[in-house]
């Protein structure tokens, strides 16, 4: 299958999905960035300059870590991206820093942006302060109440956070309120979407600043064991940070790519985010994806312990994926996702994000499949700082 480059074509389609579904208002704002991306993506200095704050602000590149204790307990061989080490603690500066440094190329003053988890409004505001840009950042007030310790720090960096009241408060909601503002600001305003999502360029352009992880990985892997992974493995709501690592090894067809969504408090509640493997097609946020949704086409309120992943729907080229059979999509509940974040902490003194605890809670589940000397590459896509307060009200801490 050759993927890599063709997709999406020059409407911005994977296939049947993704595309342009938006008001005639924001069209130009979207054609717009559409041009500018192409005009500066392959552009060597914009790239040099991309690379070179994500490696001296940032961090980069981030290590690629054998869990040594947990793969003992689990049974194979298990390497860490560690996006949660990058500055902000998660993967979401990649996207941030490269969108905020096309806005500036293209004159914008300031930055509007969506969040659920508070990562990527945090990451926001981070580059708002790096680059001087006024930034505001909508947010579900359902988020923002098990989410303030994000909520406080993007204050601190200068942003102005809204509380998004409509529907059921959460990231979808705050989507739409973000999105109703820029459509009266995009003069001087660039709308900074999170994740691989939106109409088109947006599932293109968050794909290609967050493709540095699987670039990163793929040389690592190499330097350490030799060989390319037989799994790589991540948390999919959106899904910027598995497009982030997987999207570089889709040709290789022995690697299995698995993507891990949010089951909830089960099937049996309807209380779950699991759009990939439960939802139909129909049109969110401008692009053609897998909802949630109800036999009158009407969005079901979605519902995950982890801020991160509690979204309707998922971005366009996942879907792609599944229809094609190269992404494999499994599932973790709330509970199943609590024990394995327990797990890694005490094992690897390293406390995940409850979004990336999804990804390590799939791998107990199918631990089975894999041998001594099979490798799976987790992309623990943010650190449980932010999650802490969550944490402390559902997990009961065993002393051994």
């Amino acid at each position: 299958m050759k993927y890599n480059g063709i997709y999406p074509n020059k409407c911005g389609k994977f296939g049947d999905f993704g595309g342009i579904f938006a008001p005639e208002v924001l069209m130009p704002a979207l054609c717009e960035l559409d041009e500018a991306f192409e005009k500066y993506r392959n552009d060597e200095s914009f790239k040099k300059e991309f690379y070179q704050i994500l490696e001296s602000y940032g961090g980069r590149p981030t290590p690629l870590f054998y869990a040594k204790r947990l793969s003992e307990n689990v049974g194979c061989k298990v390497y860490l991206k560690r996006e949660d080490l990058l500055h902000g603690g998660a993967h979401k500066l990649n996207n941030v820093i490269g969108q905020a440094l096309l806005a500036k190329k293209m004159g914008k003053k300031k930055l509007v942006a969506e969040t659920g988890a508070g990562q990527h409004g945090f990451a926001t505001a981070i580059a708002g302060a790096y680059f001087g840009m006024e930034t505001k950042v909508f947010m579900g007030k359902v988020d923002i109440a098990r989410q303030a310790y994000n909520v406080y720090r993007m204050q601190l960096l200068g942003a102005e956070v809204i509380p998004v009241e409509s529907g059921s408060k959460t990231l979808k909601d705050a989507i739409n309120d973000g999105l109703r503002y820029w459509i009266t600001n995009v003069r001087d305003t660039h709308y900074l979407m999170g994740s691989v999502v939106g109409p088109h360029p947006y599932p293109l352009l968050v794909r290609e600043f967050q493709r540095i992880i699987g670039i990163e990985t793929k040389k690592q892997i190499m330097e350490l064991e030799g060989r390319l992974p037989n799994a790589i493995m991540a948390c999919i709501g959106g899904g910027s940070n598995a497009i982030g690592i997987m999207y570089d090894f889709i040709e290789n067809e022995n690697v299995q790519l698995i993507g891990v969504e949010a089951a909830g408090e089960g099937l049996e509640t309807g209380k779950h985010s699991i759009a990939l493997g439960l939802g139909r097609r129909g049109v969110l946020h401008g692009s053609l994806m897998y909802l949630l949704q109800n036999e009158y086409g009407n969005i079901l309120k979605s519902h995950s312990i982890s801020a991160g992943l509690d979204y309707p729907g998922v971005g366009p080229e996942h879907c792609f994926l599944k229809e094609l059979s190269r992404l494999r999509v499994e599932t973790a509940t709330d509970n199943e996702t609590l024990e394995s974040f327990q797990k890694l902490s005490v094992l690897e003194g390293i406390i995940p994000a409850l979004e990336s605890s999804h990804a390590l809670a799939c791998l107990e589940k199918i631990k089975g499949e894999f041998n001594k000397d099979d490798i799976v590459i987790i992309n623990l896509s943010g650190s449980g700082s932010k999650d802490l307060n969550i944490i402390k009200q559902r997990l009961e801490f065993k002393v051994k």
